[in-house]
């Protein structure tokens, strides 16, 4: 492909900008002519990036003619949109790639959108791979494999379908049914190199690692295997019920339920294929529902006539664009990246660059590729239906984001509304956490609009405090924390910076405290003593450990217990608890892979821990006497005096 990239650095047209160069926009697009730049451009197809102040893409596009195309974004208004017109506002500078014909050009826009996602492009939001049957036709026993990608080998692949679960329940099936092997052995080269492994024992193979099944035996098991993928279903279900009713009358009732469970399963599979086609054809059936801000694109996938399942993408930036737009970008985007492309596309709308998307398709595939718009009969009913559909899945989803604000920011507001607070954005809890005063440590969770901000969250070990001090843990932990948000602020003005860079600059709007009246006080006095005005509330417990009610401006408010604000202040209390715990946790474990205990002679693991248990610091047991250490039950005479003389020598070094 013939592709001289022209870097035309540029800004926005020469009237946006003023003599002085703003911040964040480059030297180089100051420097940009427009109008002389659109001149140069060549009457070819190719590709255009429209980049913004900061060098950012904000959109890619493919042309027939670059001249004319990349000209029309600065005419008058001819009807683009508005997210086009508005982006066109932002455009600093352009480039374009110069390609040898239009299919070139098409395939290079899916590849820099895939790999930029610009902003003002309509992007597919999801970026799955699908799961196939794979068949190793290549093996002398093959086996039957689940798998992610579909490779030019001997292999034979069945797919692609929507869900993982189903494939391997489907692989399971089909090995259960028609005992093929699970293992990786090299075979025929392996034979009799070991035992048979448990399949064989439980009837679910025919141990070809033995040799006990042919060659030829085993691939005519093979065979009826694949003609249950084909869907031919109905002559394995007959022979599963004979087997069944020839083991029943047999009397050996277990085999007859295997085979009565073996035949559920087949019949269950069978029954899930609901709609078929006469012309017993690979075809995608592609519609979508989009409403003022969101958009659903519905696909069906039919294989052999038969919808073997659906899946349903969400397009991003579809605000004010056109519906066959958005269809074609999600044609262009979906099978730019999915290894299977089937030869019927069935399509809700016509699209622009139908002739070229058939093209592409069809050199994709490697035979021809069609793309139909049906108007009439049951294949226009199957597309209105993928459209039923995406509508449905749409509306389900704007009733689970309802729920979730409810959730959330309802949540938040309640608790606003019950402390008669304006506005409570971001609330930060606090917790203590030691064991009789052993590693004190103390926990900062974060919450924005009701939902946790784990990059914000952090920790303390405490410095000042030895000894189970609760109070005094919680008043470092605060002063630490305010302090740092105080020192980095001042760092922010001193630099004539207006945007935060770290998480202790931005002060909550609320402080949770893990307690009632005492640790409320805490805050209070740090805050007075730092002169910050941030509201303080106390979570109080019951006797149960479980929060009963608020304390705030010295009253205990109730809340109710089914309400969504309490059941968000139990969140924030249990994931302050938590995040303190498992960091002490995490100390303690550290604590004990290595101790200075450790280095004494005669003091083990369970020495060491029943000193800790006794003086509840190491600082004690450093200043205790012989008499006091032999007070603990394990300790004895000798080890204590041991104790001792370790420390006096540490002392003198």
């Amino acid at each position: 492909m013939n592709s001289p990239l022209r870097d035309l650095r540029g800004g926005s047209p020469a009237e946006a900008f003023s003599a002085d160069r703003p911040n964040g926009i480059s030297e180089e697009a100051m420097t940009f002519d427009f109008e002389e730049e659109l001149k140069k451009l060549p009457g070819k197809p190719g590709v255009y990036i429209m980049r913004d102040a900061g060098d950012g893409i904000l959109y890619v596009g493919k042309a027939v003619n670059l001249h004319n195309r990349v000209r029309s974004y600065f005419r008058d208004n001819i009807g683009r949109g508005p997210m086009i017109d508005k982006m066109v506002t932002l455009i600093a500078r352009f480039e374009y790639i110069v390609t040898d014909s239009e299919l070139e050009a098409l395939v290079l826009e899916n590849n820099l959108i895939k790999e930029h996602s610009p902003k003002y492009n309509t992007l597919l939001k999801d970026d799955k791979t699908y799961p196939y049957i794979k068949v190793t036709m290549g093996e002398e026993y093959p086996r039957i494999l689940f798998s992610r990608l579909m490779k030019k080998d001997k292999s034979r692949y069945y797919g692609p379908y929507t869900s993982a679960a189903a494939v391997k329940d489907t692989i399971e099936l089909l090995n259960k049914l028609f005992c093929l092997r699970t293992c990786n052995r090299s075979l025929p080269r392996d034979i009799g190199n070991d035992r048979p492994c448990l399949n064989y024992h439980i009837k679910q193979c025919m141990a070809p690692c033995q040799g006990y099944i042919s060659r030829e035996q085993y691939r005519q098991q093979l065979a009826r295997a694949l003609e249950f993928l084909n869907g031919n279903y109905n002559k394995i279900l007959r022979e599963l019920e004979d087997k069944m009713k020839q083991a029943a009358e047999s009397l050996d009732f277990e085999e007859a339920a295997r085979y009565r469970d073996l035949h559920a399963s087949v019949k269950s599979v069978s029954q899930k294929q609901k709609i078929t086609d006469s012309a017993l054809d690979d075809k995608d059936v592609v519609a979508l529902y989009q409403d003022e801000t969101d958009a659903v694109v519905q696909v069906f996938f039919v294989r052999d006539g038969k919808l073997i399942g659906r899946e349903h993408y969400y397009m991003m930036h579809v605000s004010g664009v056109k519906k066959e737009v958005i269809l074609e970008d999600f044609v262009k985007q979906f099978y730019a990246g999915t290894p299977f492309i089937p030869r019927e596309l069935m399509l809700q709308y016509e699209i622009s660059d139908n002739e070229l998307v058939e093209k592409w398709l069809s050199e994709r595939k490697g035979s021809r590729v069609r793309i139909r718009v049906p108007k009439i009969g049951s294949k226009e009913k199957l597309v209105e239906l993928a459209a039923q559909n995406a509508k449905l899945i749409l509306s389900q989803d704007k009733e689970k984001l309802k729920r979730e604000e409810g959730r959330t920011i309802g949540a938040v507001k309640e608790i606003a509304d019950w402390l008669g607070l304006d506005c409570v954005d971001r609330m930060e809890a606090f917790d203590i956490s030691n064991i009789s005063g052993f590693e004190n440590v103390g926990s900062m969770v974060v919450y924005e609009k009701g939902k946790p901000k784990r990059s914000d969250y952090r920790k303390f070990r405490i410095k000042t405090v030895a000894g189970p001090d609760d109070y005094a843990c919680m008043k470092e932990v605060l002063t630490r924390r305010l302090v740092h948000g105080l020192e980095e602020s001042r760092e922010l003005e001193e630099r004539d910076m207006d945007q935060a860079y770290g998480s202790f600059t931005k002060f909550p709007d609320l402080l949770l405290m893990d307690g009632g009246r005492g640790q409320v006080n805490i805050a209070l006095s740090v805050l007075e003593e730092l002169q910050i005005h941030i509201p303080v509330c106390g979570m109080v417990k019951d006797d149960n450990h479980r929060t009963r009610g608020l304390y705030y401006n010295n009253v205990e408010i109730p809340i109710d217990t089914r309400s969504e604000g309490f059941k968000l202040i139990t969140r924030i209390q249990d994931e302050a608890h938590r995040f303190a715990i498992e960091y002490h946790r995490s100390l303690r474990s550290k604590a004990q892979v290595k101790s200075r205990l450790d280095e004494i002679p005669g003091v083990g693991p369970a020495r060491r821990k029943a000193l800790m248990r006794h003086f509840k610091s190491l600082e004690e047991i450093k200043a205790a006497t012989v008499e006091e250490l032999m007070q603990v039950p394990e300790i004895p005479q000798h080890v204590a005096e041991v104790i001792r003389r370790f420390f006096e020598e540490q002392n003198l070094t």
